[in-house]
């Protein structure tokens, strides 16, 4: 599943495809990361349709979905950790689900690229691969947000939490070579083009729209993956170059 992605452009590069897009808050522009860990429920700016203006909006939201209606999120810290992803066809086929409760609070996570996890045989533990698009640095995976009003742990204030999961749906040919093991086996984002972001927060696309939407599927031929050094760790590379660029595991056999 997808639990690791990059961005490493700078944030007003967002208004290219958003030319009136409103920032919420002060957002480090300039702030750039090869590697942001989902399971760490970190924030990250996300795209959303503000529902008191009905204008798009830029916002922190942590990474980690807080149902609504969780009151004290201790209470809930075991769950968070299945709620950082959302299977696109639970949205509109699955009534009992809470995805179906918040399909109308959708949003876009823009990354320059995300990793995953490769099951190599004669390898002892997993080969990272970071995987983007070809055509363009920055592209916007779909999610869900929800908003939950919580005590804020220093000041005891009750605050509005935003949080967000992203969409994943069935791999293509690549990604089922990549994402060849685990529970989540041939899962990936859903990666959509940048006419499908634009509606995925139109506010009166019809649901046979949103439905194409999910089942879209991109092509091998628009994306570039490429194995890299451990992500999940603290260790220094012995290049000192970034998580997201190449790097050469002796006697790893290239994908095709």
């Amino acid at each position: 599943m997808c639990y690791d992605v990059s961005f490493v452009e700078k944030m007003n590069a967002l208004t290219a495809l958003f030319p009136k897009l409103i920032f919420d808050e002060i957002i480090n522009l300039q702030h750039t990361t090869d590697h942001i860990l989902g399971h760490a429920y970190p924030e990250h700016p996300i795209i959303y349709r503000n529902r008191t203006d009905q204008l798009i909006h830029c916002g922190l939201m942590e990474w980690g979905v807080i149902p609504f209606y969780i009151k004290e999120e201790e209470t809930f810290k075991k769950q968070r950790a299945s709620m950082l992803n959302v299977r696109s066809e639970r949205i509109f086929d699955d009534p009992k689900s809470y995805w179906y409760k918040i399909r109308n609070r959708r949003c876009l996570i823009p990354v320059t690229g995300f990793y995953e996890h490769r099951s190599v045989k004669g390898f002892k533990n997993k080969i990272p691969y970071h995987i983007g698009m070809n055509d363009k640095s920055i592209f916007y995976l779909p999610g869900l947000y929800s908003v939950a009003n919580l005590p804020d742990k220093e000041t005891g204030e009750m605050i509005d939490r935003k949080s967000f999961a992203i969409l994943t749906t069935t791999a293509n040919r690549i990604m089922q070579e990549i994402h060849n093991s685990g529970a989540n086996t041939c899962r990936m984002p859903l990666m959509i083009s940048d006419e499908h972001a634009v509606r995925w927060l139109e506010e009166d696309i019809l649901e046979a729209d949103l439905k194409e939407i999910l089942r879209y599927q991109i092509m091998d031929a628009e994306l570039n993956w490429h194995p890299v050094f451990s992500i999940r760790t603290n260790k220094q590379r012995e290049d000192n170059k970034s998580k997201n660029e190449p790097y050469v595991w002796p006697g790893l056999e290239p994908l095709v």
